[in-house]
């Protein structure tokens, strides 16, 4: 597994971790090798015991970096939306039409990146099919709105934002961008959920990727019929 949070700098909030897993190798391998073990056992059979094991190291050493694997996927999945959010800002940049604009940020939001064609940061593949898997484990907790008071979520809203104002400056008058752009950002990772576990809940399958066209097909219909 490459090592991507030892090559990039990414701003990740301070609340989620106790010592700055990139500050350390150790601590680079308790995030690639929670990456590994979430994405092999699913969250809810994830546990700082295997984790140990899995990198060979103790529990308590892991618990000097998170004081929970609640922590642990909140990292991992701010740092995914801080990367998106890096993504659709240097994808946008220099393209002066809104709606090119808009259609560069709707392939990011919805997309599998193809290594082969795209630029893809490392790891990245695996933190989108956990985000797939268990982002809602994040969102869906008692805790949620401490969790929001500290900024956790600070970079998902700033890619909403960041989305909304395009649409905005296509039509102004629209009235529910954030909606619109949360909306596509959760739905289409629920149809790839669906198309894996649940095909009977969506028209899309394993074979042909219609995510991106359905919510490409879905925005500019409702941004456009909003004038």
């Amino acid at each position: 597994m490459n090592q991507l949070f030892s090559k990039m700098s990414i701003p990740v909030n301070a609340h989620l971790f106790l010592k700055d897993p990139v500050s350390s190798e150790l601590g680079i391998k308790i995030i690639n090798g929670s990456i590994l073990l979430i994405s092999q056992l699913g969250f809810e059979k994830f546990t700082f015991k295997k984790l140990a094991e899995e990198i060979e190291t103790t529990e308590a050493s892991i618990y000097r970096y998170f004081e929970s694997k609640q922590k642990v996927i909140l990292y991992l999945i701010n740092w995914y939306w801080s990367c998106i959010s890096f993504r659709v800002y240097m994808s946008t940049q220099n393209i002066p039409d809104a709606e090119e604009r808009l259609l560069k940020c709707i392939h990011i939001l919805t997309a599998i990146p193809d290594p082969e064609n795209e630029f893809v940061l490392d790891n990245e593949l695996e933190l989108k099919q956990l985000v797939i898997n268990e982002s809602s484990k994040v969102f869906l907790t008692k805790n949620v709105d401490d969790e929001n008071k500290l900024g956790v979520f600070s970079e998902y809203k700033k890619v909403v934002e960041f989305v909304s104002s395009i649409i905005l400056e296509i039509n102004p008058k629209y009235p529910f961008p954030n909606m619109l752009v949360s909306t596509i950002m959760e739905g289409s990772n629920q149809q790839r959920f669906f198309a894996a576990h649940l095909p009977r809940l969506t028209n899309i399958n394993q074979k042909d990727d219609l995510v991106e066209s359905f919510f490409t097909d879905t925005l500019l219909k409702a941004i456009k019929n909003e004038k």
